[in-house]
């Protein structure tokens, strides 16, 4: 089995880019900063993952995705390798091919971070996550339950976060 799944800030805007095929496709990209959960001192404490979505997914993501946001992510590890035609080294490359996407802080946490307040992102009803799957989510909650990965960590945040400590 081969199932990542990260939660994490944005290091910069996704950056998207269109395949040549005759249909062409949506192939975003970003990086997300993650956490370890173990330190060890005089170590780095976070790591940079390089993250990549096609299709509507990558559109997704680049319309409403910004740097230092927050997203939680599902997808597969993909290591690639290819020769260096300069050196003739064997280059590597690892990468999360995201299958799911989402939000995972408020609107108020988000902000009060950017200073700033755009809330064209926050008010539209696609706001939240995006998964590419042949299924569709309806406007009930039960689909998105039924196929979060994060559903077992709680119950659903309420909108004020004023009592977290960050």
């Amino acid at each position: 089995m081969n199932k990542a799944i990260l939660m994490g800030r944005l290091t910069r805007d996704p950056e998207v880019r269109w395949s040549q095929a005759s249909e062409p496709m949506a192939v975003c990209r970003y990086t997300l900063a993650v956490d370890r959960q173990f330190k060890r001192e005089g170590s780095q404490s976070t790591d940079f993952i390089n993250c990549v979505v096609f299709g509507k997914g990558g559109e997704f993501a680049e319309k409403w995705f910004k740097k230092g946001m927050m997203v939680a992510v599902e997808g597969s590890i993909r290591v690639d390798s290819w020769d260096d035609k300069e050196t003739g080294q064997k280059r590597y490359s690892t990468e999360v091919v995201v299958d799911r996407q989402y939000f995972a802080e408020s609107k108020q946490s988000f902000e009060s971070r950017q200073g700033k307040s755009d809330d064209s992102a926050w008010n539209n009803p696609s706001y939240g996550s995006f998964q590419n799957s042949t299924k569709s989510p309806s406007k009930n909650n039960s689909y998105m339950e039924e196929n979060n990965s994060f559903s077992h960590m709680g119950e659903p945040m309420d909108d004020d976060d004023e009592d977290l400590p960050f």
